[in-house]
């Protein structure tokens, strides 16, 4: 099977290595002159655990290759995936499709033979038919298929998404690009991993009610937080007893600063703008999106309200500055809200994060940069925990206590015990947890 991946991304990369381990050979294709030289160069330009041995295993096994010639690598292709972006547009929230049907005309004036062409870009409903139109447009004669097929992957996770996922959605109208889907997933299918075929509008709304169902959870589990704060419950407790119930189930039902990322921001803003133009307005995904943008600026109003209600002056450290653990991505995150607020309330910002510190110099301005933890609390007034990385969950306690002015540690991923934080000393604030 002869592969083309238009848009060498996170998800075009990730996707291109997996289905080169299964066999298929690979050709990733991206206009970005300079990313294509640094894979070449077996250089990740991203993080995500494995992929780089990954990617390195397989370019070695002469399965995987990058370029930016489409025209070559489509000609030469049985199946062509697009995975370039689709960002919501600014200030109406609908996906931005220009790289989609760009590279849907490049396709059209170089696929020759039968040719299954598949969205793997996250798109609105409706997509995979202006795309079949579009290449019919240019080449009335071509012999092809469009086909839907989303992807699910968690940044942190994606190998092990991709190579046991829990389903396989793929949308297609005809029995050939059924066929050839099969095949090409056909190591998934030896697994016995649920693939669920479908028409193409059905595939492309189910990733966006995928992404909003979950963000829904996450900003439900929130509000019930803040309200465990009021009425002095326990929200562990609240999402451990809901989530042993089967039809609930315990994914996603951790409180944190509001959700980020590459993904839900901008599915549950293209879902509500779908929704809308087809006047069937989803009004929990709507309140979804506005809580959690509120949610995200009043993180910042509780960093405040632990140091006294004034940061004016003062030093705080930050730990963590990506949306997710295990993930360099900044889209989104919580702390593009949480320290320029901060800062415009008179704070100064010690930061440090393991892997999001390239990307975040570039979005976050006149922050101190630290090498480890412990540089950056050494003589802060406080600390405040944004991102859950596994090398903040075991830090030094009496470490902490003796670098920091004050005692002060504001958990916002609640991943330390509230009544050992007071034992050692703390002056310890979390969310929905009792104090």
């Amino acid at each position: 099977m002869q592969i083309a991946m238009i848009g060498a991304g996170y998800v075009g990369l990730v996707t291109g290595a997996c289905f080169s381990e299964f066999g298929a050979n690979v050709t990733c294709v991206d206009k970005d002159v300079n990313k294509i030289s640094t894979l070449k160069e077996g250089k990740i330009p991203i993080f995500e655990p494995g992929l780089e041995a990954l990617v390195q295993s397989n370019v070695q096994s002469n399965r995987l290759t990058f370029t930016t010639d489409l025209k070559t690598a489509v000609e030469k292709a049985d199946a062509v995936f697009i995975a370039v972006g689709t960002p919501s547009r600014r200030g109406d929230g609908h996906a931005d499709l220009s790289f989609v049907f760009s590279a849907a005309e490049e396709i059209a004036h170089a696929i020759s033979n039968y040719t299954l062409i598949v969205t793997k870009s996250t798109v609105p409903v409706g997509t995979g038919r202006q795309v079949a139109e579009k290449i019919r447009r240019i080449c009335p004669e071509a012999d092809f298929d469009v086909c839907s097929n989303p992807e699910f992957l968690r940044e942190g996770a994606a190998i092990n998404d991709f190579m046991r996922p829990d389903r396989v959605v793929i949308g297609a109208d005809t029995d050939r690009a059924r066929k050839m889907m099969r095949e090409i997933y056909r190591p998934l299918f030896l697994r016995e991993t649920p693939i669920v075929f479908t028409d193409l509008e059905t595939s492309e709304l189910t990733k966006y009610a995928a992404n909003s169902f979950l963000a829904t959870k996450i900003t439900f589990i929130n509000e019930i937080a803040d309200l465990c704060e009021k009425l002095g419950a326990d929200v562990h407790d609240v999402a451990k007893g809901i989530g042993l119930d089967g039809r609930i189930g315990s994914k996603f039902l951790h409180p944190g600063p509001g959700y980020g990322g590459s993904c839900f921001p901008k599915d549950t803003l293209a879902l509500v703008q779908t929704a809308t133009k087809a006047d069937s307005p989803l009004r929990i995904v709507e309140a979804v999106v506005e809580v959690n943008d509120n949610r995200k600026k009043s993180m910042a109003k509780k960093i405040i309200n632990a140091c006294s209600g004034n940061v004016t002056d003062k030093t705080l450290a930050i730990l963590g500055v990506t949306f997710k653990p295990n993930t360099d991505d900044m889209r989104d995150a919580p702390s593009l809200d949480i320290i320029p607020t901060l800062q415009a309330e008179g704070a100064n910002i010690n930061a440090y994060d393991p892997e999001g510190m390239h990307e975040a110099k570039s979005v976050l301005k006149d922050v101190s940069w630290c090498n480890d933890a412990y540089e950056a609390m050494a003589g802060a007034d406080a600390v405040a925990i944004l991102t859950e990385w596994n090398e903040f969950r075991g830090l030094d306690l009496p470490r902490i206590k003796s670098l920091l002015k004050h005692p002060i540690v504001i958990d916002l991923r609640n991943i330390y015990n509230p009544e050992e934080m007071r034992d050692a000393g703390f002056i310890y604030s979390c969310i929905g947890r009792k104090r």
